[in-house]
Parts: structure tokens; sequence; C-alpha cells
């Protein structure tokens, strides 16, 4: 370059280039510098030779070695599964009501269900398996198809209300919004709200006690206590899946409620259903 001079005290041509007077002396890359820059490059070749590297239109490319993570872990999966082959074998043969009687067994499946209650459980009935408004709780002791730890199976197993199991837990309230007049409605809720709260107008109960009667108790049974056999709930313990107030047992008798239970048998193995059913069933509530 035309302005490019040779610095007079150093003996070194200069760049070119001026900051406030101060000119950049062309000395050449120290030579540890340059070899480390190559040995840099050379590596970087080899390693997207030997190793994925270069992402393509469908993938990656694979490297030479064939080595992913996704291998690595494919690996830990199986060891862990080899190491606990005996006690999975174990598990799938055991009659659930007696899973308790052997400690051994009995701590890994909670463990393992308890796994698959985070992965798979927790989206609807909480991390700690309070449940939500619609999900149940399973740390209290109301079961609408029973708490025993081989109905819970049964329930994880097929689900409920789903049209992917024939064998799924299946009821219908009606919607009773079509069949009985708004102050009868009014009359049933108060009805039970007096089940479970004392305050309530007894004149107005009454009458939604022969109402519910006539309705209702085919189901629930005559003292609102449900029937398991049927997912009639307990109305009588104030245990709500939808809520106990007056607005939402009015929304309940008007239109009712559906809710749905994916069939788990389909999406789980054998040895992750009998787990997770020994982990709910010893979170406390398990009858």
């Amino acid at each position: 370059m035309a302005d490019r001079k040779v610095d007079s005290e150093t003996g070194v041509e200069t760049t070119g280039h001026n900051w406030d007077g101060i000119e950049e002396l062309n000395n050449p890359l120290p030579r540890w510098w340059l070899w480390t820059l190559y040995l840099c490059i050379i590596w970087g070749v080899g390693y997207s030779i030997a190793y994925p590297a270069w992402p393509m239109i469908s993938g990656a490319t694979t490297g030479v070695l064939g080595w992913s993570t996704r291998g690595n872990v494919a690996q830990d999966i199986k060891e862990h599964e080899g190491q606990n082959a005996e006690l999975v074998a174990a598990l799938v043969q055991t009659d659930m009501d007696t899973l308790s009687d052997n400690a051994d067994l009995n701590r890994y499946a909670i463990a393992r269900g308890g796994a698959v209650f985070r992965a798979q459980c927790s989206q609807c009935h909480g991390s700690g398996a309070a449940g939500a408004t619609g999900y149940p709780n399973l740390l209290d002791n109301d079961w609408l198809w029973g708490g025993e730890i081989a109905q819970i199976a049964y329930t994880v197993r097929h689900g409920i209300r789903n049209d992917t199991d024939d064998d799924a837990h299946w009821s219908q309230m009606p919607a009773f919004g079509d069949q009985l007049e708004k102050d009868e409605i009014a009359a049933t809720v108060e009805y039970v709200v007096s089940l479970s709260n004392t305050e309530f107008d007894a004149a107005l109960a009454a009458t939604g006690s022969e109402l519910f009667a006539e309705n209702c108790a085919s189901c629930h049974g005559d003292a609102a206590l449900g029937d398991q056999d049927q997912g009639a709930p307990n109305l009588a313990d104030a245990i709500w899946l939808y809520g106990g107030d007056r607005e939402s047992l009015t929304y309940t008798i008007v239109n009712a409620r559906f809710g749905v239970m994916p069939a788990w048998g389909q999406r789980l193995s054998e040895e992750d259903v009998r787990a997770v059913s020994a982990y709910v069933h010893a979170l406390g509530g398990g009858e």
C-alpha cells in the first residue's frame, strides 16, 4: 500500500493503519500461535470426520465412528434394565395385593412408579398428586372407582371414558338441565349442599331431598354415599372433583360432567403400570 512505510525505531514495515498518530507494525504472528491455529484446524477436520458434525436435510453426518449421545443413553438404559431384570420379572408376576409383602420389590416398584408418575401423570394430577379442579386428588381416600391397589392398576391400565380401550371404566351422568326446572335444580343443589355444609336453606333442601331420591339416588345411593361400581361420587364427604359451591353444583347438574383418562396400558409397559399403581397406592390415600 502507498501509505506503508518502515518504522524508523524498529525497522519494521507498518501496515498502513493509523489511529490518532499511532501506527501498527506489521510484525509476523508468533510461531506458537500459528502452530496452535493449524493444529486446531486439523483437529476440527478430524473431529467432523470421526463424529456427528454437519447438519444435512434429514439429519446430520454420523461420523466414521458411529458415536452418538442417543446411543450412549440407549446403552445406559439397556444396562439399567439388565441390572433390574429380576425385579421387573417379579413385579410383573406378583399379585398386586401381595406386593407389599416383599419389601425389596415393593420399594423398587414405588421408586420406579414415582418416576413414571412424574413423567406421565403429574401434568394432570400435579407433581404432588393433590389434583386440581376436574383432576382427582390421589392423596385422600375418596375414590370413584376404588382405591385398592388392584383397582388402581385397572384404572391406570384401561383409563376412564376413553374411546381407545373397550375395558375402560365408563359411566355417564345425565344433563338434568333438560329434565328439571330451574327451581327444582336449585332445590336439588341445596339438598346436596346440606349433606356436607351446616349453612343451608332447610325448606329448600327438604324439597331437594325428594327430587334427589327420584333422580339421583339410583346412582349416588339413598344416602348419597356414592357407588364405586358405577363411578358415582360420594356427595356427603365435602370432597369435590369439580367444586362443591352452589354455582359449581348447579353447572354439574344442568350440564353433567364427563372426565376422560387415557388408557395407560396402551402407552406404558406392564411393569410401569404396576409400578405407578404401587406408587399412587403408597401416597397415603390408597384403600
